[in-house]
């Protein structure tokens, strides 16, 4: 570590006074230590490990040609066998479930088709019971200058018990009724 030689010997330093205050005092009168200077309460100290430098160094592997792997191509094969086989379980669980909601979606559909069915008939039976009530059907005669047919001049056919319905043609032959 680059720290380290600055922590032992400011361990070495302290060690030495806590040896000298065990003395109590000196044997031999050493040299006075050299002065330093008063440190700048405002500048930083030190930080650690700022004499390391790192470097990049760019590394061209574009030449370099992997060796395929026999082994990874069946492992690759298997991953994809077992995610189909993952997907098809799946589907097959929750096809029953988003079919059944489909088909009551589609259900409630035809319901509510049925109901607006129901009530345009009703709409309509209602429509055409005005339409050829016995009072407007007189004002619509009336307005065209129809008169009501004398008793003779009606004629009822009677359905045979053959099954026959009448036809519009004259009995003569090469003539066509009206």
């Amino acid at each position: 570590m680059a720290t380290m030689p600055a922590f032992i010997t400011k361990t070495e330093v302290a060690a030495q006074a806590g040896r000298e205050g065990e003395a109590g005092h000196r044997l031999k009168p050493e040299a006075p230590e050299p002065l330093r200077p008063a440190r700048d309460p405002y500048q930083l100290r030190v930080l650690p490990c700022e004499d390391v430098f790192f470097y990049s160094k760019k590394i061209d592997n574009s030449r370099i040609v992997r060796q395929p792997d026999p082994r990874a191509r069946g492992a690759c094969w298997s991953a994809i066998g077992v995610a189909c086989l993952a997907l098809a379980l799946l589907t097959g669980v929750l096809a029953p479930g988003a079919a059944n909601t489909l088909a009551g979606y589609r259900l409630e559909a035809l319901r509510a088709e049925e109901r607006h069915l129901l009530d345009q008939r009703r709409v309509l039976e209602l429509r055409e019971a005005e339409l050829v009530s016995p009072g407007r059907l007189e004002t619509l005669a009336k307005g065209q200058n129809l008169v009501v047919p004398a008793a003779g001049q009606t004629v009822r056919l009677e359905a045979k018990a053959d099954g026959s319905v009448a036809s519009n043609r004259s009995q003569e032959p090469g003539v066509r009724g009206r």
